[in-house]
């Protein structure tokens, strides 16, 4: 017998995504490594436990038609434990990446760069621009006047950059470009040049040209405005760089994920949702092709893994080898209960820590602007980011310093460009939940 939550497949084996061995996020014995060890031993747990509840209310709808409801509360109770305790091992695995800062200049930094770091710093603490400007006016810099703002140091232009890149879910699995232009524009060919088979001694007839077009990624202004007491200003121990890119970082990793996602392509990026769809027997260049799941708001009652099944062979098998699968919490909590034929789970957790959690082989990334489940939602999203979504970033990162605005406080109104659109249309599928 067969109930709502079991999977028959009689499809070929599934190709795997080759392990990529994520390095260790600490060292041994170190107390950060401990908290690592310790939660990652806690998130385990917490599943071996949702596991065992979830068989429990497998087995009540196979004897009774219907869950307990004190089965179904515990579940929910512990897939929210799940979410909090894995977004705490994310922090702990990201917090233990970071590099130690210290006041002291790096080796092989140029004078220059130090000068400027010292300058720009002065600049942040009191608002002395008469060693900044010069330096960036010598640098022959577009921002140097100080209604526009100051360019960071690259230092601290780096370490924003490498922070987005480990908390902005779609910016860490999407290619990633820089670019000193306004607007970066890749071609791309639309139809081959003509070819054929002839003879050995026959005539070869001209061929045609290829036909080529043009994808354009507009750099769009995105801007932090993080404030700061007089008595950390006056704190010479607090590293400004370090503090400038730890406030920006968090409100920029959000608002990069929903335009990348959802974004309209008016004064942001143009997000991989917000592109024509078409069901995938009608897909076209400049469309990204979906897949039903035969049910609306939902999965279909019997075998609903198939429809994942259907969806990662939409996929062709040059991009399958990077694929990985991109939905929200809500939806991955629904996609932990379902099973196979075997009683095995699809969805499970990460090796290690640093990790992802894994459905049918494949790596899950968590975005949290991706819809919910919901009838015509395009909840799911399967492929290779890398090569098919393109975050471009105009180089450059600058801060003006305002003491008058909110006084006490000084405002650090901070801005960056950043762009973004599909750029490869066949390397990502959507599932939607429509009949």
């Amino acid at each position: 017998m067969t109930t709502s939550n079991e999977i028959h497949f009689e499809s070929a084996p599934l190709e795997t995504k080759a392990g990529t061995g994520a390095p260790p996020v600490a060292a041994a014995g170190s107390a950060g490594g401990d908290d690592v060890a310790r939660t990652f031993d806690e998130f385990f747990r917490a599943f071996e436990t949702y596991r065992d509840v979830n068989d429990a209310r497998l087995a009540e709808i196979e004897e009774r038609g219907s869950a307990d409801v004190l089965t179904l509360e515990k579940l929910d109770r512990l897939d929210a434990a799940l979410d909090q305790t894995q977004r705490r091992l994310d922090d702990l695995a990201l917090k233990a990446r970071r590099p130690q800062r210290s006041g002291t200049p790096e080796r092989g930094q140029s004078s220059q760069a130090i000068e400027h770091k010292a300058a720009f710093e002065a600049y942040v603490r009191t608002g002395r621009e008469q060693t900044l400007r010069p330096l960036e006016m010598k640098a022959m810099s577009a921002s140097s006047d100080p209604d526009g703002g100051y360019l960071v140091p690259e230092e601290t232009e780096t370490g924003i950059m490498r922070r987005l890149s480990e908390v902005s879910p779609i910016r860490a699995i999407a290619g990633v470009r820089q670019v000193s232009a306004a607007t970066y524009k890749k071609p791309f060919s639309i139809a081959g040049p003509q070819t054929g088979w002839v003879g050995e001694t026959a005539v070869r007839p001209e061929t045609t040209a290829p036909t080529l077009a043009e994808l354009n990624f507009p750099a769009m202004e995105l801007y932090a405005m993080p404030a700061a007491s007089a008595s950390l200003l006056d704190d010479a121990a607090v590293d400004m760089d370090a503090w400038i890119a730890e406030e920006v970082e968090t409100a920029f990793a959000e608002q990069e994920g929903a335009a990348f996602v959802n974004g309209d392509g008016v004064n942001k990026p143009t997000g991989f949702l917000n592109v024509p769809l078409v069901a995938e027997a009608s897909w076209s260049w400049g469309s990204l092709g979906t897949v039903s799941t035969g049910e609306a708001g939902g999965f279909p009652a019997l075998d609903p893994g198939d429809r994942l099944l259907d969806l990662i062979y939409a996929l062709k098998s040059g991009y399958r080898q990077n694929a990985r699968f991109v939905m929200n919490r809500r939806t991955q909590g629904a996609l932990r209960k379902l099973k196979d034929g075997d009683g095995n789970y699809l969805w499970q957790p990460p090796a290690g820590a640093g990790a992802s959690a894994t459905l049918m082989n494949f790596p899950v990334t968590e975005a949290e602007d991706m819809p919910d489940i919901g009838v015509d939602a395009p909840a799911i999203a399967f492929g290779d980011f890398r090569r098919g979504y393109l975050v471009v970033d105009r180089m450059g990162v600058r801060i003006l310093r305002d003491p008058y605005s909110a006084k006490p406080y000084v405002l650090f109104y901070t801005t960056k460009r950043v762009g973004g659109g599909v750029q490869d249309f066949d390397a990502i599928k959507l599932m939607t939940f429509s009949a």
